[in-house]
């Protein structure tokens, strides 16, 4: 079985999302299917179609949970120290091209989240991060062409 390395906060995300699928969204679905087929001929029916569309995607997002859950490996971000990047850490970065400065969290593939500044340990930049320190610098491929980033500073918290 595959493991999948997740911080704790990531795991209890996602174990939140199941119970809501499961106890608000699944009984909602089932509601407006039912009562987009009492309003008659369902082939030209669109609130029938939407909700079994809406259906379709719960449950699949649901059986996905109970796939990934089971198959979570904690990784406990507070035990973890040094100036070497790895899971867990938050990585200040330089972008060597524009001088902005971004920090980004190294998270599981299933909590990532790039509006919070959360990347997946499989990303690109997550790659070229791992294992570096404070004042080296990557070179990440990129649609528009390499960039370069220098790191700045490497935290646990």
């Amino acid at each position: 079985m595959q493991k999948f390395p997740m911080t704790a906060e990531g795991l209890a995300k996602l174990e939140e999302e199941l119970k809501q699928l499961k106890a608000e969204e699944r009984p909602a679905v089932i509601r407006a299917i039912a009562e987009a087929r009492a309003h008659g001929d369902l082939s030209e029916n669109a609130e029938y179609h939407a909700a079994r569309e809406r259906q379709s995607f719960v449950e699949g997002r649901i059986a996905e949970l109970e796939t990934v859950i089971p198959a979570v490996e904690v990784i406990d971000v507070s035990k973890l120290s040094g100036d070497q990047v790895k899971f867990g850490a938050r990585v200040t970065v330089l972008d060597e091209e524009t001088e902005e400065q971004k920090t980004y969290r190294i998270v599981g593939a299933h909590e990532a989240d790039m509006k919070v500044g959360s990347i997946s340990i499989s990303s690109p930049l997550a790659k070229a991060l791992i294992g570096k320190k404070v004042g080296d610098s990557v070179e990440v491929p990129a649609p528009g062409g390499a960039r370069a980033y220098e790191i700045t500073g490497v935290q646990f918290r």
